[in-house]
């Protein structure tokens, strides 16, 4: 039997959850506006906390991947309500596609987030509490560490935010499973990041740390791929 016609519907139907996904925040915003106004309070709170007008290296580096931690955190939670709430799962349960087109789905959906949530919390990090400024290139590798960084977090969060949603605390039960994975991607993220955000001037980033996160997405994304189907079986 040919597995053409199966890969189409299942391109077909990530298409049509992710627009769909997409389409529900843009209407009824509630992830994205959460996970921003948490992060921008958390850095306001973190420079009356400090007692610094500025930070900068493995400080900043810390702060800001603690905060971004935290916020996916917040967003990784609500990421299967409205699905769980109004039947979406079920129905696409019932309907001939592969499961994990809600994984890729849910996947990338909330990588665009955290996406989205950095382009306005960055800035308001250097505003806020980055002493050194950040010149173009050092943006640039600093937007290469989100990026590998998000990966990760995107598809632990998608895993485990699908596992926690069966459960009554499952605002309790998604952080308490997914943190201690998260840990190596925050420490290899923190310490790629630190020399970007010296006030010595930028060095370079440090290859070990991002063939760590690239390992790190490529394994932990291979492995959601091949258990997501199991976590809606009775």
């Amino acid at each position: 039997m040919s597995l053409e016609p199966r890969g189409i519907t299942t391109r077909k139907a990530v298409g049509a959850l992710l627009r769909k996904e997409l389409l529900l925040e843009r209407r009824v915003p509630q992830v994205l506006p959460a996970m921003a106004l948490f992060s921008i309070t958390t850095f306001v709170v973190f420079r009356f906390a400090l007692d610094a007008t500025s930070v900068e290296g493995d400080t900043a580096s810390g702060v800001l991947w603690v905060t971004l931690l935290f916020a996916a955190m917040l967003g990784a939670g609500r990421l299967y309500v409205a699905d769980h709430e109004e039947g979406g799962i079920d129905a696409l349960l019932l309907a001939p596609v592969d499961r994990t087109a809600l994984l890729i789905s849910k996947a990338v959906t909330f990588l665009v987030f955290l996406v989205l949530v950095e382009v306005v919390a960055l800035p308001a990090f250097v505003i806020l509490l980055l002493g050194p400024g950040l010149s173009p290139g050092d943006i640039a590798a600093l937007a290469l560490v989100l990026l590998m960084a998000d990966v990760g977090i995107a598809v632990i969060g998608t895993l485990f935010g699908a596992l926690a949603i069966q459960t009554r605390a499952r605002d309790l039960i998604l952080p308490l499973m997914a943190l201690p994975l998260l840990v190596p991607v925050i420490i290899s993220a923190a310490k790629a990041s630190a020399p970007l955000l010296a006030a010595t001037g930028a060095d370079s980033l440090p290859g070990r740390y991002l063939a760590l996160l690239g390992l790190y997405d490529l394994v932990f994304g291979l492995l959601a791929y091949a258990v997501f189907d199991y976590l809606f079986d009775d």
